[in-house]
């Protein structure tokens, strides 16, 4: 019975770990906090973002692919300093994450979760509108500084993409 007791504390304390870290990731986003952004990645992160269609014919197209912390970094700076573009403002919507496999939380064995997520994009003196809605794949590692992400795949479901895609999802 202890066991059994063990497997769902453990399995309840992983999610909630991942659904505070979700609502943490939107918030740094959406409080435009993006020089944080790149803090929720180990520095050999992987972040993508790229079409449902390609991701499920196994194609490698993506509209960003960052191989490190430091490629996350540098897109920062572009988007912040030197990209001109008309302001915007983003709120982002993440489901409670579902566990696909329960690793150890270290690089060789991530935790591995996936997260329906929505983003609201929202123009000065305009309505709301629907940015991107998708799912992250994520794989999960536990730290001294707590989770961070090994990689995270956003798999938007659209087909085309508003305008242009400036800031991470």
């Amino acid at each position: 019975m202890s066991d059994v007791i063990d497997t769902t504390l453990r399995s309840a304390l992983r999610h909630h770990a991942i659904d505070r870290f979700n609502a943490d990731y939107a918030d740094v986003l959406d409080q435009r906090r993006f020089a944080e952004w790149p803090e929720c990645f180990v520095p050999e992160a992987r972040y993508r973002v790229q079409a449902r269609e390609n991701a499920e014919r196994g194609l490698p197209l993506c509209l960003l692919n960052f191989e490190s912390q430091g490629m996350m970094r540098d897109r920062i700076v572009g988007a912040t300093q030197t990209i001109y573009h008309a302001p915007y403002y983003t709120r982002h919507v993440i489901a409670p994450a579902r566990i696909t496999h329960d690793g150890e939380g270290t690089p060789d064995d991530p935790v591995r979760a996936e997260a329906n997520y929505a983003v609201f994009r929202t123009k000065p003196g305009t309505t709301s509108e629907v940015y991107q809605v998708g799912r992250y794949i994520d794989a999960f590692v536990i730290t001294e500084g707590g989770w961070k992400l090994l990689e995270r795949r956003c798999v938007y479901d659209s087909e085309m993409v508003l305008n242009s895609l400036i800031y991470p999802v």
